[in-house]
Formats: C-alpha cells, structure tokens, sequence
C-alpha cells in the first residue's frame, strides 16, 4: 500500500469514526444503560449485549492482554533509551521509534479525552461504583489494537532473523484479535463501543504507517 492509500484509509476510517459518534448520540436512543443512562443504537447494543452476556473470565483475560501491550510499549521506549545512551544523540535512536513516541501520546490524549466526553456509557458498574463511566470508544480496544498494531509494522527493523520475526508479529496480531474478542466477550462494553476503539485505531495505524514509509528502515540494532 502506497503513501496516499494510507493516508486515504486514515481519512476514511476517521471520517467512519466520526459518523459513529453521530450515530450513537442520535439514533434509537434508550435508557437501558445502569441507572437509566441512555445509550444510542439502543436495540443494535442490547441484542448483541443479551446474546453474549458477561463473563469475568474475558474480562481478566483482556486486562491481562492490556498490560501486556503496556509492557510491550515500555519495551520500545526502552530501545529508544538504550539507542540514545550508547550513540548520546537523538539521531542515534531510531527515526521509527519516534512515530511511535508520537503515536503513544496521541493514544494517550485520547484515552485521557475520551474518559471525560461522555458519547455512551458502560452497560456495568464496577465494583465500587454508584454510576457508570464513559465507555465510548473501548479506550482498553483502542490502546491494545494501536500498541500491537504498531509494533507489527516496526518489528522488522529490529528483528531480522526471518523465523523470529514472523513469531513475534503472529504473537502481536493474536494479542490484538485476542483484546478485542475478549473485551466484547466480558461484557464491560456495547459493540458499537468497540468499533469506535477499532475504527480509531484503525485511522491511528494508517496514519503510522504513512510516518514510517517516510523514513528507511535501520539495518542495525544496539549491541
């Protein structure tokens, strides 16, 4: 894929993400969320919710999948260390590594964001809680399909032992399918709250891909 299909598939799953947002605040709107919190989409959310149910064992499963991608972010962040200390200049870190500095932060902005502008709200209550919180877009979906999402698109210019390499990224793409399926399956989120985390990390991983095809790869990885 050339630099402007991704950046054509950044502006689209963008502008979907945007007319989801529409969709929910303003389409077939119901109180059928904890303490009469009215959720859009209301019967798309309710029959894929009553089918599925909750099970605390996928939500563990996804919270575990969470740190994980959050242990594999520290992980990159390290590299980026390790490069800056033994070559003591920023132009000795690689320029991939940076993308990613941004895309973190940009991830993180959102995820802090969209935990205070309330589009829907979660269809539980946590232990502890006497109102639901914010649950859209799936804020866990967005951080853990951006983070191993990304990772599959750097890991070859660290990795260049074939059979290695292709190990790791199946492992990251499991890791993302894995959040996604388990964070439905526990029942903490609507559906329509898990395309919105998929369709703006989606946007946020072509845009990556659009800054890393900006900058050849390095051959070399820190001693």
């Amino acid at each position: 894929m050339n630099l402007k299909n991704k950046l054509a598939l950044f502006a689209f799953s963008l502008v979907l993400f945007l007319l989801l947002i529409i969709a929910v605040r303003t389409i077939d709107v119901a109180a059928i969320g904890p303490e009469n919190t009215s959720i859009g989409l209301s019967h798309v959310n309710q029959s894929v919710r009553d089918s599925l149910g909750e099970s605390d064992t996928w939500y563990k499963i996804s919270k575990y999948l969470g740190y994980a991608s959050l242990a594999l972010a520290a992980c990159f962040a390290l590299l980026g260390l390790v490069q800056l200390i033994r070559g003591k200049s920023l132009k000795a870190v690689d320029s991939s590594l940076f993308v990613l500095c941004g895309l973190y932060a940009a991830v993180a902005v959102l995820y802090v964001f969209f935990n205070k502008v309330v589009v829907n709200y979660r269809p539980v209550l946590e232990p502890g809680q006497t109102f639901p919180e914010p649950s859209f877009p799936s804020t866990h979906t967005l951080m853990a399909c951006t983070i191993f999402g990304s990772a599959v698109m750097v890991l070859p210019r660290f990795v260049k032992q074939g059979g290695l390499l292709r190990a790791l990224q199946c492992l990251c793409i499991l890791a993302l399918v894995g959040t996604v399926v388990a964070r439905l399956l526990s029942g903490v989120h609507w559906i329509t709250d898990i395309l919105g985390g998929l369709l703006l990390s989606m946007a946020l991983l072509s845009l990556t891909a659009a800054m890393l095809a900006k900058y050849p790869s390095r051959d070399t990885i820190p001693e």
